[in-house]
């Protein structure tokens, strides 16, 4: 019958309850138990030496927790990585459809050229590194999928548009990009839940006070942008 392993955090807790015991052979001997058989007869541990490996095992303990929340850091910037990914397809269609557009929609010249400025702005918060940084990504993938929204709803006011060919060609690659993107923000928000969630549990919780880390915000899509409208004839 095999049983599992304890993990590397139940080994260093096993050890720094065992040299905490006073310094006594008996604590030695019960810190070590999971090591392996050890001689304990010719030990001589002075307390001061207690003392520095408990610390070390503490600074071990530490070391560990540190390293879990990072991962998971890293994972949830990863994750919006690949949204950028399939968003980076998605708005590089933008130019062409905005150029056709221009030519039937002059009442709606300022939000056509918002739709620009939030493109350009979406290329230079690309690839944050903190999270004052994602934030801001984050922000100006809301408003630019915020403001397509609103543009693709506007279009139905315009026939001509709408019977455009090369807007029709357009209009269905932005549609297929949205199964990808949906599924990209779900795994985002998956791994900002993981990261969020290890903020505020023990023991790494203590990590997060200590380094001053801070929560990550969801992507949550603008209504009017989770589906481009269908255009009928």
């Amino acid at each position: 019958m095999t049983t599992s392993s304890p993990t590397p955090l139940a080994w260093a807790l096993l050890c720094l309850l065992g040299l905490i015991w006073g310094g006594s052979f008996l604590g030695v001997e019960l810190a070590l138990t999971g090591f392996g058989p050890l001689t304990v007869a010719a030990l001589r541990i002075t307390t001061a030496t207690v003392i520095l490996i408990a610390i070390a095992v503490l600074a071990l303990i530490l070391y560990w927790l540190y390293v879990k929340v990072i991962s998971t850091r890293n994972r949830a910037l990863e994750a919006l990585s690949s949204i950028d990914v399939q968003l980076r397809k998605r708005y590089d269609l933008l130019p062409n459809l905005l150029k056709l557009a221009q030519r039937y929609m002059d009442h709606e010249r300022e939000l056509l050229e918002d739709v620009t400025k939030l493109r350009s702005r979406f290329q230079e918060t690309e690839q944050p590194k903190t999270s004052e940084q994602a934030s801001e990504h984050l922000g100006v993938i809301q408003a630019l999928e915020g403001k397509l929204g609103r543009l693709m709803v506007q279009v139905e006011a315009y026939p001509d548009l709408k019977a455009n060919q090369n807007f029709l060609a357009l209009q269905e690659e932005l549609s297929s990009t949205e199964g990808r993107v949906a599924y990209a923000r779900q795994f985002y928000n998956d791994s900002v839940l993981t990261y969020d969630n290890k903020l505020e549990s023990f023991p790494t919780v203590i990590i997060a006070k200590m380094f001053n880390f801070e929560a990550r915000e969801y992507f949550e899509a603008d209504e009017q942008a989770r589906t481009v409208p269908t255009v009928e004839f």
